[in-house]
């Protein structure tokens, strides 16, 4: 069957100007980055449930861990993929063969299986890690063929697999010359490995994840040349399916997606932020000219999952504002008996400041962190009274790592990874 991703590729390459066609993604390769948190607050669980999980009464409880096990979280991405409203599901090379190749979850899907193709350092976010620290190395734990079949090496005199043909290859430039030409050469290899292949891959660029010399305003201009730069290089063969990045405002994106109609830009969703925050992104980065939005923790920390993922596809389709559509999940929420995380008035606020229009769209004003049971320091403050942790910043706007503690600079990577 004709995957719905490349039926909209099709007609968004057919008509790059005018197409209205939009494809969204659901992030769920967390694993790669989080660990034990990257499924997410219990307090949404899939209509099967509650999976069972060991807690010795002396040591904790389930309520006071918090998170979704592996089981719970693999029932959710069935779910969503079930309602069939996403295009891409994105998971890690282990849920892809769980899920694709052992279950045959996608064998009759619309949407697209795709999965992780590496993890630089600067997405190692783990507990008490210091790894996000240091300018971002390349590295891949997934192979090629693992995610095509399960297997080290693939039988290849055919082209149907079972697993995904589809990954995600992310890079970071830090604006510094020997690490940035080490990730170039990196890319490029997997590259060549991809179209030897026949494995189709999207680039997220993610912005730099250390002090890198430029302003914040500045930061779109210096992330769409390296992708420019990159790409030129590169024929039709070997380029990515889409580009994946962080929406820098108007002026940005529009500068990106005019420069080349063949080159779709996307944008990754960022931190959880309020409900507001993730439907008015979307909105403004499809009407600038974004044709792909890939979001992970905005979907994973939603009070409802599916109903979160409705309101977007319909804010795509021009169907409802992205004001119209909070009020509207509200409503959901409320028919539903939910407790939101905020009421609808302070659901109804931007929070993250990649959405003020002011010259300063890389700054994030805020990040939730939940409690963390497994390592309870008074150096992470408490967020269930909603406050949020905040990161220290330099006069031009841009992060002052040198001044950040650990939930600071926590709090800063979830907010960048998304």
């Amino acid at each position: 069957m004709i995957r719905a991703l490349d039926q909209k590729l099709a007609a968004i390459h057919a008509a790059p100007r005018t197409a209205r066609d939009f494809i969204l993604a659901d992030a769920k390769d967390a694993d790669m980055a989080f660990g034990v948190r990257a499924p997410g607050p219990r307090s949404y669980l899939a209509r099967h449930g509650a999976r069972p999980a060991q807690f010795s009464p002396e040591v904790w409880s389930r309520a006071e861990y918090g998170y979704r096990n592996l089981p719970e979280f693999l029932d959710i991405i069935r779910e969503v993929v079930h309602q069939g409203l996403v295009d891409i599901m994105l998971m890690s090379a282990y849920v892809n063969e769980q899920l694709t190749i052992k279950e045959g979850l996608f064998k009759d899907s619309p949407i697209t299986p795709a999965a992780r193709a590496n993890d630089t350092t600067d997405v190692w976010a783990v507990r008490h890690g210091c790894y996000t620290r240091e300018p971002s190395q390349p590295f891949r734990s997934a192979h090629i063929d693992h995610i095509q079949c399960g297997l080290i090496e693939c039988d290849r005199t055919t082209d149907d697999f079972p697993g995904a043909n589809l990954g995600l290859y992310s890079m970071t430039f830090v604006n510094e010359l020997e690490q940035d030409r080490e990730a170039l050469l990196w890319y490029k290899e997997f590259r060549e490995e991809a179209e030897r292949k026949k494995f189709r891959h999207f680039l997220e660029i993610f912005d730099p994840n250390v002090a890198s010399g430029i302003a914040p305003e500045k930061l779109g201009e210096f992330i769409n040349d390296n992708i420019i730069r990159t790409l030129a290089g590169v024929p039709d063969s070997g380029r990515p399916d889409f580009l994946k990045i962080v929406y820098h405002g108007p002026k940005a994106m529009e500068e990106l997606a005019q420069y080349d109609p063949n080159l779709v830009v996307g944008i990754l969703g960022g931190s959880a932020g309020t409900t507001y925050d993730a439907f008015k992104l979307i909105h403004d980065a499809q009407k600038y000219g974004a044709r792909v939005a890939l979001y992970g923790r905005k979907i994973n920390n939603a009070e409802h999952q599916l109903a979160f993922i409705e309101m977007l596809r319909r804010i795509t389709h021009g169907q409802i504002s992205p004001e119209e559509a909070v009020r509207a999940y509200h409503g959901v929420l409320q028919a539903k008996g939910i407790r939101p995380h905020r009421s609808l008035a302070d659901d109804l606020q931007v929070t993250d400041q990649a959405m003020s229009y002011d010259g300063s769209a890389n700054r994030r004003a805020t990040a939730e962190i939940r409690n963390n049971p497994l390592a309870k320091t008074s150096a992470t403050p408490a967020t269930t009274d909603g406050e949020a942790v905040t990161w220290p910043k330099r006069a031009n706007g841009s992060p002052d790592f040198d001044k950040m503690n650990s939930a600071q600079r926590l709090a800063y990577d979830q907010a960048r990874l998304g």
